[in-house]
């Protein structure tokens, strides 16, 4: 009865509570129990309408969740009354213990759910970072995860049955390990014989047999012969058997690692070509690889410069010529990307090749935007003829070899990253065609390049000649003693192989055992069958089917990872970046060093001056002198006309009056004169007059171009470039020439205004007057400047500075006087002696003793008749003075002729004309054409280094220079250490 009344409270209790938590039941009061029914009238009761009744009951089940559970023994008498109520009671007391196990329950889920996540903050807190490394996979890869069809991916995959069939069979595996074991334990090995019965006894154990027992001794003694024999050839067969097995295991997996490596590459060539298309728009960023090979760049220039050198690592191949290193070069960089010649010397310059992995597989060089496609052969064509070309014209005349490197770059899919240098082959001897020292210049080169103490030396030996002929060997151990920076490559080890009678001197050879040379590691490898037209695919198949198939490492003298180009290609790259991670900061320091140093310099020798390198000083010279020549478009014209008209009759007069103008003048009849002027005035204009004038123009305008950059120089210019302005004037001019048409034009028009004989006023007419006594005045006083130095001192000169004449001048003298007695016996005399005439003059003088020759006599009178002839020109032209009158009315059979003044007038006349001419065409033309060629001049002079470091020149030059080259270095390398630390 307890049992049940329990089970209605309870149920009583749940009703209740579900109805005061505010559940919703669709059930009337009148269907619950008769016990809720009495639960809910006896505490639902409520006066207060502001408190609900759930909340009354909740408090007196709390209050009541206090009392003890069992309730106390009803008093005698009370019936069952009271022991309905204590029931009543317990029941309520259940119920609120049952209340406060649901809010255990809630309060313990949501501790435990905030505890776990707790911890496993805590656990992942604990993790390393790896933001650092998102770089390994960029984010275009990401956006095409969401384009690659994975379905198609895992189709791609291998199936379990696939990958099931290249393992090797571990049962077989494990009973010959088995086999090998007991042969081990029982102490029997090949080449020895078993003794004792314990032996024999476990070998037949081995082999399944039941032991020998003692009573037939005698027995297994008459056998023991024939069942040694068996035994010891069943057993080396057993091991051939197993040597096989593992071999074929390991190409097994060779081949599967292959056949992997290959779809990864095709899937990264298929990622890097969707970015290569623009998916992930972004700045490209360049390689680790690209900017070690810009720093090296830099580094080369800069030690070819200042004959030093740099302690970076490189990749230095070097080997006796026609080893094959060209071929291992190629095999690394997979493609066939050298000349190649049979026997004769073809690589003649360093080739620095920086190798990276790319979407396609171009070759760049670095001075070059052509990229050639390795994939086609008429590009591999094209790069070999280019890398030749390159070669050739870096060799001097008279060389064999040059120092100067060619850097090419190739990238291509799963191309090992690492900066290699492919050096001219070491020769023994100087060969027909050769340069002399060809063979100590080689040495010379690979020595630079090797000494370097953090470079790696891929020292190439032909394995097919004799090891006693190697030239190599000697040269690296020289410049590595401990080995600690050299790996050992033998070539040609298939004809090695057929060809050597003891295969054991090629395991010597590469355990280190032959050769004199320590090294790192050594590598055998096949670079093809010989032939130039093999592919590097068809190389590759060829150099794995003959070490599949070698007894080289059936038998066990190589191993694995010795042979192939592809784990030489993987250790060298390797060796190579541990080597950069140990080296680069130090080096990037010294930089810094230097950086240092000379930065101090500048401050202290050049405080309040930029640091201008040569480049950027050629321009700013290059700007003055450009400045210098349009400054020539500002002179005016008037002064161009005066120039060039004071300097043409300067190169001409001398012709007008001694061709002209005497010859004419002295026939002493007008018409005769008019008709000489003519005709000489004709053949002038067309021989001489036009290239004279053009002759002038030119020289006036290199004197206006140097007057005008000698003004600049004094105007606070730096005098660093006077040796600059000077070669680009003097190469200007040099490549200046006159347009030839003008020569054509200027002519009709000097011939036109020579025709011209009108005189129109009395100004023109003074003016040719003046210019014609100008002229005379000037001959004149030339004329008796020869005179003077022809007689000697006068008497006033003799007396005064105590100076006397010579014999030949004491002779002139004589005959000047007897020769001026002459003239004035005939003032009208002709401007040639007769003979009889110049007799008379000799006899007169040999009468006063003095002995003369009639050449002097001649001499003499030429230069006194012409300056008696000036005189009288310089009368007759005061005279005209008033002549114009004459002249207008063209009194021709006038006492006044002056025909000389209209000559000059003429002459006058081409000369002004001949000027304005001349300006035009300067001012117009030629000014122009000469600021063209000054700025080609310049253009030229950029573009040679050479011609900039001859012309721009001094320490402070030579300093900023130094600064320009130690930053950038600095720069670069720190660019590159920081790309270095992240890809850590």
């Amino acid at each position: 009865m307890l049992r049940v009344g329990n089970k209605a409270a309870c149920m009583a209790c749940r009703n209740l509570v579900s109805t005061n938590m505010g559940v919703r039941f669709r059930v009337p009061l009148q269907k619950l129990h008769p016990l809720s029914r009495a639960i809910h009238h006896r505490y639902s009761g409520n006066t207060n309408p502001q408190r609900p009744p759930h909340r009354t009951a909740a408090r007196y089940f709390t209050s009541m969740s206090r009392l003890p559970m069992q309730p106390p023994k009803p008093p005698p008498g009370s019936g069952g009354r009271g022991h309905q109520q204590q029931r009543n009671f317990w029941v309520a007391r259940l119920a609120a213990r049952l209340l406060k196990l649901r809010y255990i329950l809630l309060g313990s889920a949501v501790g435990g759910g905030y505890t776990a996540k707790k911890t496993y903050d805590e656990w992942k807190d604990m993790l390393p970072d790896f933001s650092e490394y998102n770089w390994v996979i960029p984010d275009f890869v990401w956006e095409l995860s969401e384009q690659i069809d994975l379905d198609k991916l895992a189709k791609a995959l291998p199936e379990i049955e696939e990958i099931a069939k290249l393992l090797p069979d571990f049962d077989k595996i494990g009973e010959n390990f088995t086999f090998l074991k007991s042969l081990l334990s029982s102490g029997v090995s090949l080449g020895s014989e078993v003794k004792g019965a314990s032996g024999l006894h476990l070998l037949l154990e081995t082999s399944g047999d039941p032991p020998l027992k003692a009573t037939d001794s005698s027995t297994a003694a008459s056998q023991d012969g024939s069942d040694k024999q068996y035994k010891k050839s069943s057993d080396k067969e057993r091991l051939d058997q197993l040597q096989e097995e593992l071999l074929r295991t390991q190409l097994k997996y060779q081949r599967m690692l292959e056949r992997l490596e290959k779809e990864n590459k095709e899937l990264r060539k298929v990622v890097l070509q969707k970015d290569d298309k623009g998916i992930h728009q972004r700045k490209v960023k360049k390689s680790l690889i690209d900017l070690y090979s810009e720093v090296l760049d830099i580094l080369s220039d800069y030690d070819a410069n200042y004959n030093t050198q740099d302690h970076l690592p490189r990749v230095v191949v070097v080997g006796d010529q026609s080893a094959g290193k060209t071929s291992v070069l190629e095999m690394i960089a997979q493609a066939r990307i050298f000349p190649r010649g049979s026997g004769e010397m073809m690589t003649r310059s360093p080739v620095k090749v920086t190798l990276s992995e790319g979407p396609h597989h171009v070759a760049m060089f670095k001075d070059s935007g052509r990229e050639f496609d390795l994939t086609k052969e008429e590009d591999l064509a094209a790069l070999r003829h280019e890398i030749e070309l390159r070669m050739r014209k870096s060799v001097k005349a008279g060389q064999t070899v040059s120092c100067e490197t060619i850097s090419l770059s190739v990238k291509g899919p799963g191309i090992q990253r690492m900066v290699l240098v492919d050096l001219p082959g070491v020769i023994s001897t100087v060969t027909a065609g050769m340069a002399s020292d060809t063979k100590e210049t080689i040495f010379s080169i690979s020595k630079a390049y090797m000494q370097n103490p953090n470079a790696i030396i891929l020292c190439i030996q032909d394995g097919s000649v004799d090891a006693e002929r190697s030239i190599v060997t000697d040269l690296v151990s020289q410049m590595d003693p401990g080995g600690k920076r050299t790996i050992f490559v033998l070539t040609k080890v298939d004809l090695a192989e057929k060809n050597l009678a003891s295969p054991n001197r090629i395991q010597q050879i590469v355990e280190g055992k032959l050769f004199p040379m320590k090294a790192l590691g050594y590598f055998a490898v096949v670079t093809g069958k010989g032939s130039s037209g093999e592919s590097i695919d068809s190389i590759k198949d060829y150099e794995e089917d003959f070490f599949q198939n070698s007894r080289l490492l059936k038998d066990g003298m190589l191993k694995a990872h010795q042979v192939t180009t592809k784990n030489l290609s993987l250790a060298v790259s390797d060796c190579f970046w541990k080597m950069v991670r140990e080296s680069v900061e130090q080096q990037a320091d010294v930089f810094k060093a230097s950086r240092f140093n000379l930065e101090t310099e500048w401050k202290n020798n050049y405080p309040r001056l930029r640091e201008l390198d040569r480049n950027e000083l050629f321009e700013k010279a290059k700007n003055e002198i450009l400045d210098e020549v349009i400054s020539l478009s500002q002179v005016t014209p008037q002064h161009w006309e005066a120039i060039l008209q004071k300097k043409l009759w300067e190169r001409v007069s001398t012709h007008v009056i001694e061709n002209i103008y005497l010859p004419a003048a002295q026939t002493m009849d007008s018409g005769t004169f008019n008709t000489t002027v003519d005709i000489k005035l004709k053949q002038w204009t067309d021989k001489q007059l036009p290239h004279k004038a053009l002759e002038v123009a030119w020289e006036t305008l290199q004197e206006e171009f140097a007057r005008f950059m000698a003004e600049y120089k004094g105007k606070d210019q730096d005098d660093i470039f006077d040796k600059l302005k000077e070669a680009v004037k003097d190469e200007s001019i040099k490549r200046h020439k006159w347009n030839e048409r003008a020569k054509d034009s200027l002519r009709v028009i000097q011939h036109n205004a020579l025709e011209d004989r009108s005189i129109t006023d009395k100004p023109q007419w003074d003016a040719a007057i003046q210019f014609m006594d100008e002229t005379l005045q000037s001959r004149l006083k030339d004329t008796e400047s020869v005179i003077r130095d022809m007689v000697g001192p006068g008497w006033r000169q003799r007396w005064m500075n105590w100076i006397n004449r010579t014999p030949d001048q004491h002779i002139r003298n004589e005959t000047k006087n007897e020769l001026e007695r002459l003239l004035k016996l005939h003032d009208e005399h002709t401007a040639y002696l007769a003979n009889d005439e110049v007799t008379t003059v000799r006899k007169n003088l040999e009468g006063r003793g003095v002995e003369v020759d009639p050449v002097l006599i001649k001499d003499t009178w030429h230069q006194l008749y012409r300056r008696h002839f000036l005189q009288k020109a310089l009368s007759h032209c005061n005279l005209c003075k008033r002549g114009f009158y004459y002249y207008q009315r063209h009194f021709v059979d006038s006492e006044l002729e002056c025909n000389d003044v209209v000559l000059f007038w003429r002459i006058q006349r081409m000369l002004v004309i001949t000027a304005n001419t001349l300006r035009q065409q300067l001012t117009n033309t030629e000014v122009r054409r000469l600021e063209k060629n000054v700025k080609e001049v310049l253009d030229d002079f950029g573009e040679d280094m050479e011609k900039k470091t001859h012309l721009i020149t001094g320490r402070r030059v030579q300093l900023a220079e130094d600064l320009k080259k130690v930053r950038e270095i600095q720069e670069k390398l720190e660019a590159f250490i920081e790309a270095l630390h992240k890809e850590k």
